[in-house]
C-alpha cells in the first residue's frame, strides 16, 4: 500500500529539502550513499554476490558493468524480491494484452515493461516503498504549481501502469491515453478531459499540434513534458511553435527517473537518486554514454548499468544554478551512430544521429517530418514530408548531407529517397537509425 507521509517527504527532498552547497559536497554524499547500498544488495542478490566477488564495496567502481542482456538473462537472480522472469514476463504480457494494468503486480511488487525501441524489451519492479519515492519525486520534479495546485495530468503511453497511476491522490487527477487507440478518438477525450499538464512522446505532440491548428483541440495546457522517445530538434521547434511554451522533457527507462527539466527548460541528470559515470565517446563535444547506479532502489538493483543511450553534456552550466549535471541533448542510441567512408583508406567515420538531424532541418523550414536509416551496405533510406517543392527539398537535403561528408573528410553517401510513413503508438519514432541489414 502507498504511503502518503513517504511521498511527501520524497517530495519535500526533492524539492531541495535536501541541500549541498558545491558540487563536491554533492559528490561525497552519493558516495557515502552508494556505498551503503552496495552493502545491502550484496547481502540480498545472489547475482551481484558472485558478480562481485573479491571487489569490496569501498571500490564499487571497479565493479564489471552490466546492461540490459545481462539483466534479463539473470533477471531471477538479479532482483531481491524472488520474483522470476518468467512469471513477471506472463503477468506484464496479460496486461498489455487485455490494456488492463491495474492488476499488473506480483506480492505487493509493481511489474512492467519498458516501451523498447528494438524489440529488446526490459522488465521493471518496483515495491510500494520505492513507488511513493518515485511518486514524490515525479511530482516534485514536474508539476509547474506543487503538490497542493490542483492538477490533470493527460498520460499517453503504449502501456500503462500502477506505478504512473499513483500521481493520482488529492487535487490530482489522472487520465491515461492509451497509444494503440484511434488518433482521432485521443483528441476527443483530451478535449473533455482539459488536461494542464500533457505528458506524451514526440510523435504523439505533433499529433495534438496537428489537431490544435486544424481547430479539433481548442484548450492548451499549462505545461507539456515530452517522454519515451527522443525530443528532436525539428519536433521541439514546431511544438514550440505552435503551442507558445517550452517544451519539458523526463529522461525515464526501465532502469530509473534519470532526468527532468528544470523551470529554464534544461535537462538535468537526477543526482539525488541516481549516480551517472560518463563513459565519453568524444570529448571535445561532450558526448558520453551513461553508466547509471541507482542507489535509490533495492528490488532490481542498477549497478554500474552501461545504458546504450548518447548523451551530450552541456557546455556551461545551466543559470537555473543547480549543481546536477546539465544535458544540452540526447541524440539517441548508439546503435543508430551512422558511418561513412573517408576519402583516403577507406575506414569507417563515425557519424553521430545529431550531424544527421541537423543537415537534414538545415536543408529546408518546408520539412514536416523526416527520417534517415542507414542499411548495412552504408546507403542512406531518406523519407521526407513536406508540404510543397518535394524535389527541390529532395536536392538541398542531398547538398547538406554532401557538406556534412566534405566536412568529415568522407565520400559523399549514397541516398534513396522514400515516402514518409510512420504510425505513432505501435513503434517509437526513431529520426535517425542504423539497420543492419
Amino acid at each position: 500500500m502507498s504511503n502518503a507521509f513517504r511521498i511527501v517527504a520524497h517530495y519535500a527532498l526533492a524539492r531541495g529539502l535536501r541541500r549541498w552547497s558545491t558540487r563536491a559536497q554533492l559528490e561525497r554524499w552519493q558516495e557515502r550513499r552508494i556505498k551503503r547500498h552496495v552493502e545491502r544488495v550484496r547481502v540480498q542478490s545472489p547475482f551481484y554476490q558472485t558478480w562481485w566477488s573479491g571487489i569490496s564495496s569501498s571500490e564499487w567502481r571497479r565493479f564489471p558493468q552490466i546492461d540490459k542482456p545481462i539483466m534479463m538473462q539473470h533477471f531471477d537472480t538479479l532482483n531481491t524480491v524472488g520474483i522470476s522472469k518468467e512469471e513477471a514476463l506472463i503477468l506484464a504480457g496479460e496486461s498489455e494484452h487485455t490494456r488492463d494494468f491495474k492488476q499488473s503486480s506480483i506480492q505487493g511488487i509493481t511489474v512492467g515493461l519498458s516501451s523498447g525501441t528494438s524489440g529488446n524489451r526490459g522488465i521493471f519492479l518496483v515495491s510500494d516503498r520505492e513507488q511513493d519515492a518515485w511518486t514524490g519525486t515525479v511530482l516534485a520534479k514536474l508539476l509547474p504549481g506543487g503538490l497542493w495546485k490542483p492538477a490533470k495530468i493527460a498520460f499517453f503511453l503504449r502501456a500503462n501502469s500502477k506505478l504512473y497511476e499513483s500521481v493520482k491522490r488529492g487535487k490530482l487527477q489522472f487520465q491515461y491515453f492509451d497509444l494503440l487507440e484511434q488518433v482521432d478518438v485521443l483528441v476527443e477525450r483530451l478535449q473533455q478531459y482539459r488536461g494542464t499538464v500533457w505528458v506524451a512522446p514526440p510523435s504523439m505532440l505533433r499529433m495534438l499540434a496537428d489537431a490544435y491548428v486544424q481547430g479539433r483541440l481548442t484548450h492548451v495546457p499549462d505545461k507539456i513534458i515530452s517522454v519515451a522517445e527522443v525530443l528532436d530538434p525539428l519536433d521541439r521547434n514546431v511544438l514550440e511553435r505552435v503551442f507558445r511554451q517550452t517544451i519539458h522533457q523526463v529522461y525515464q527507462c526501465t532502469e530509473g527517473f534519470l532526468g527532468a527539466t528544470c523551470e529554464q527548460g534544461t535537462l538535468h541528470l537526477n543526482e539525488d537518486i541516481v549516480h551517472i559515470e560518463k563513459e565519453y565517446l568524444d570529448p571535445a563535444t561532450r558526448r558520453f554514454v551513461p553508466v547509471i547506479t541507482d542507489f535509490s532502489r533495492t528490488s532490481q538493483p542498477i549497478i554500474r548499468y552501461r545504458l546504450n543511450d548518447i548523451l551530450t553534456e552541456a557546455a556551461e552550466p545551466c543559470a537555473c544554478g543547480s549543481l546536477f549535471t546539465a544535458i544540452e541533448r540526447i541524440e539517441g542510441r548508439c546503435d543508430d551512430t551512422l558511418y561513412f567512408t573517408h576519402q583516403h583508406g577507406g575506414r569507417a567515420v563515425t557519424v553521430f544521429p545529431d550531424f544527421i538531424s541537423r543537415a537534414v532541418i538545415a536543408a529546408s523550414p518546408l520539412i514536416e517530418h523526416y527520417r534517415v536509416v542507414q542499411h548495412g551496405s552504408g546507403r542512406l533510406e531518406v523519407s521526407l514530408q513536406v508540404g510543397e517543392e518535394a524535389e527541390q527539398v529532395q536536392v538541398a537535403v542531398m547538398q547538406e548531407l554532401n557538406i556534412l561528408a566534405e566536412r568529415m573528410q568522407c565520400m559523399p553517401p549514397e541516398v534513396d529517397f522514400v515516402p514518409y510513413t510512420f504510425e505513432a503508438g505501435v513503434t517509437k519514432l526513431r529520426r535517425v537509425e542504423r539497420r543492419v541489414d
